[in-house]
């Protein structure tokens, strides 16, 4: 059964991780919105630090030995490695409260990380992976989505044609996170569109890559420090070498693997961090709201008793996304599957991201739209009931998970 007590490391993990958002992102948040960029001096000082998203690496303690080297240490231990997904959402949500754009500008493997580790080769690992936390910032990408192909991937439309020595890919890609500045890109595209999803493979394309390149970087409503790209692959040869998990991993076979698959199986991983990020966000503007209400509101009235009542429903409705975010986080540290966990944390916690920012505008008033970190985090947050696949996927996965206990399809 799951245990909502978090474990003595994972409470040193959220205090430091807290510590680091309040006084490290915080003071640059408001700024690089409005650069619509992560200032180069702070990411050359959290690259130093290690720390990332993902945890892979979680900065340095108050002693200055690097917990990135301790992290590894731990990660022989089974019982820490049981623990990781349920370390990135407790992560996450500390760093969505800080400023979520700066938290996916975090050097790093990214989306990238969960396809190379989850479906790469030992070789592909090392080499790939390997490259972080070293003497300069580094990032990986995820590539999926296309502009006919979002929320139904089945239907994308970048193709894989099989040359002696590896693929040449042609086709778009776009609102990839990081993806100009990735040194290299998690891209997936099919080999035979008659296949369906089973023609879908995955392959890392590597910066400077003849035939890939970058068209435009987007300018966006929120999420304005997080780097968007649009990227073009025009007969780019990727060697055999760079297809995820190698030639034998896409064997046609019954149940075999696809690289719709290692999609798929990427967010079941991912949607927990995102959800994750939408309660930190919710709670951040809870919180600043909770302030806001206990100074300027009169304590007497009918509008203090109306303000309490919402700021009640805010604190509740954070509380069910944080637990369906951890459920789904323990079900994937435990082997279990998660794809329905995972679909319901995202699609619940996205909306309540969203419901709690409206509602703390409404009661800030002028205040909240006035260069205030709420107006900003009102911006950010609608994103999170859109990437990662919208509410309705969410909805429609979860269904199809209850259908099928039943026997039936949808």
């Amino acid at each position: 059964m799951i245990s909502f007590e978090m474990t003595q490391q994972q409470k040193q993990m959220k205090e430091f991780i807290h510590y680091f958002a309040q006084y490290e992102v915080r003071p640059i948040s408001m700024l690089s919105d409005k650069l619509e960029r992560v200032p180069d001096e702070w990411l050359d000082k959290v690259n130093k630090m290690g720390v990332t998203l993902s945890t892979s690496a979680i900065g340095k303690d108050a002693s200055g030995s690097s917990q990135k080297e301790k992290h590894e240490e731990a990660n022989q231990d089974p019982e820490v490695k049981r623990q990781v997904n349920r370390l990135s959402v407790i992560a996450a949500e500390e760093m969505g409260w800080g400023d979520p754009a700066v938290a996916l500008s975090l050097p790093g493997p990214g989306l990238g990380g969960p396809p190379v580790q989850g479906s790469g080769t030992p070789e592909q690992k090392k080499r790939f992976l390997g490259i972080f936390g070293k003497d300069k910032p580094r990032w990986g990408a995820y590539a999926l989505t296309e502009p006919e192909a979002g929320s139904d991937v089945s239907g994308l439309r970048t193709t894989a044609r099989k040359v002696d020595g590896g693929y040449v890919l042609n086709g778009q890609k776009v609102f990839i996170t990081n993806g100009g500045r990735a040194s290299w890109v998690v891209a997936f595209a099919t080999v035979d569109p008659s296949l369906g999803r089973a023609g879908h493979r995955a392959f890392v394309v590597e910066q400077g890559t003849p035939g890939f390149s970058v068209s435009r970087l987007a300018h966006k409503m929120g999420m304005r420090a997080s780097e968007t790209a649009e990227l073009v692959f025009e007969d780019c040869f990727v060697p055999d070498e760079n297809l995820l998990g190698g030639e034998e991993y896409y064997e046609q076979r019954a149940n075999g693997p696809s690289g719709f698959r290692v999609a798929m199986a990427t967010f079941d991983t991912t949607r927990p961090v995102v959800a994750a990020m939408a309660t930190g966000i919710a709670r951040a503007a809870y919180e600043t709201t909770l302030d806001y209400v206990k100074k300027e509101y009169p304590k007497h009235g009918r509008s203090y008793q109306m303000a309490c009542e919402q700021l009640a429903l805010m604190e509740q409705n954070i509380e069910a996304s944080r637990l369906l975010t951890w459920e789904a986080a323990w079900k994937g540290d435990i082997g279990q599957p998660n794809a329905k966990e995972a679909a319901m944390c995202k699609a619940y916690a996205g909306k309540t991201g969203l419901d709690v920012c409206a509602a703390c505008l409404e009661l800030m008033g002028p205040v909240g739209v006035d260069g205030n970190l709420v107006e900003k985090l009102y911006r950010d947050v609608k994103v999170y009931d859109i990437f990662e696949g919208t509410n309705q996927i969410q909805h429609l996965i979860v269904a199809r998970r209850l259908y099928d206990q039943e026997g039936l399809r949808i």
